[in-house]
């Protein structure tokens, strides 16, 4: 692994920044609608970046990609709403990209990538949870047709989706392998998208529940294989998992640098909160659990880069950069004391929105299961 960057990878990482900062924050401080904001994010490529140029992507590497997510999450405050870039991305556009039909890769992923259509995923179901593959949601064939009856939960960008990846059991009898994944205009006659959810953080990302009853769709609708919809599923999470959270490398990148700046101007008996060692010493952990984070998702990005199986690597990154932003975002609200509870500082903002990084794409406990697979476990 190269730790090195070339000429054109700093740009990418500065272009994106400024893109951050100059586009995106001025729309989540004038409290923008969130689709003139998704437009803002297609126009810069962030909803392509690892797409095709053929299909109105950018062409980049998973690495590239998910720098160029640090670099948006560290200049813009509204995690929510990258996550929801990153969401559809990952969870919608690839899967799309890498098993749909040409026909059908054709219509839909120049749209998504330019942000005219809003992507989503949708596989988890309140009966299921982390055991994904046990959802309910029924798939039958009829002729070339699909049918598809059920529920999900929990749908990043539900309420503004245009398209659904879906995910339902055609043959329980066959556990994951009966899985089939299906790409689901939201005009599709059956399918209802419920009311938006309220939730502890990342609130710029809208979520809702998605209803299918007896919703047909034809067969070249489907992604993969009618045995691949497990695979496929899979495939997007190795994206999503070590990609996206390069928004959480971000974020906590923009915190260091707050603390830092707190802690050299605020002054408690006689002299800076800087030169209090045991306050000096809460930041210096911030830093090391952020380049840690940093080192472990950077080579999960290169093994995907490298065609190599990084099971492993993705979920060890996993864990590390959203337990390191919780507990990073904890020592921020203690280092800026009564401050680090105030709205105004960001801060709390920040917390909240590190706390559902350990669940989504896989708890903390998924992760630690996959690593010790790997052990022989």
């Amino acid at each position: 692994m190269d730790f090195s960057w070339t000429p054109e990878q700093h740009q990418l990482y500065d272009n994106a920044l400024a893109f951050a900062r100059d586009r995106l924050e001025p729309c989540v401080q004038k409290k923008v609608g969130f689709r003139q904001c998704f437009l803002a994010c297609g126009e810069f490529g962030l909803l392509g970046l690892c797409a095709p140029e053929s299909y109105g992507g950018v062409g980049l590497g998973a690495l590239d990609t998910a720098r160029t997510f640090e670099a948006v999450g560290r200049g813009c405050t509204d995690s929510g709403l990258v996550f929801a870039a990153a969401a559809h991305l990952f969870a919608c556009v690839m899967p799309i990209v890498e098993f749909a039909t040409e026909e059908l890769k054709q219509q839909v992923v120049p749209k998504l990538c330019s942000g005219e259509f809003v992507g989503a995923n949708a596989i988890t179901e309140d009966v299921s949870g982390s055991d994904a593959f046990a959802m309910h949601t029924a798939v039958e064939k009829d002729g070339d047709d699909y049918i598809i009856t059920g529920s999900k939960s929990y749908v990043t960008n539900g309420p503004f989706a245009d398209i659904l990846v879906t995910y339902g059991t055609l043959n329980p009898a066959h556990g994951h392998m009966g899985i089939v994944g299906l790409v689901i205009p939201t005009v599709t006659a059956g399918v209802t998208v419920g009311a938006p959810f309220e939730k502890l953080g990342l609130k710029g990302a809208p979520i809702s529940s998605v209803y299918y009853e007896r919703c047909r769709v034809p067969a070249g609708a489907r992604l993969g294989r009618e045995s691949q919809g497990s695979s496929v599923f899979t495939r997007s999470m190795h994206w999503e998992r070590a990609c996206l959270f390069g928004m959480y490398l971000g974020v906590m990148d923009r915190q260091l640098e707050q603390v830092v700046a707190y802690l050299k101007q605020r002054r408690q008996f006689g002299k800076p909160l800087s030169k209090q060692q045991v306050l000096a010493h809460r930041a210096a952990d911030m830093k090391l659990r952020l380049e840690s984070a940093r080192l472990l998702l950077y080579r999960a990005c290169w093994k995907i880069d490298c065609g190599e199986d990084a099971t492993q690597e993705i979920a060890m990154s996993k864990i590390a950069t959203s337990e390191a932003a919780v507990q990073s975002a904890l020592d921020a609200v203690q280092l800026h004391g009564g401050n680090g509870v105030m709205e105004e500082m960001g801060i709390a903002q920040m917390l909240r929105d590190a706390v559902p990084s350990t669940i989504f794409s896989g708890t903390s406990e998924i992760q630690r299961n996959l690593i010790a697979r790997g052990l022989g476990l």
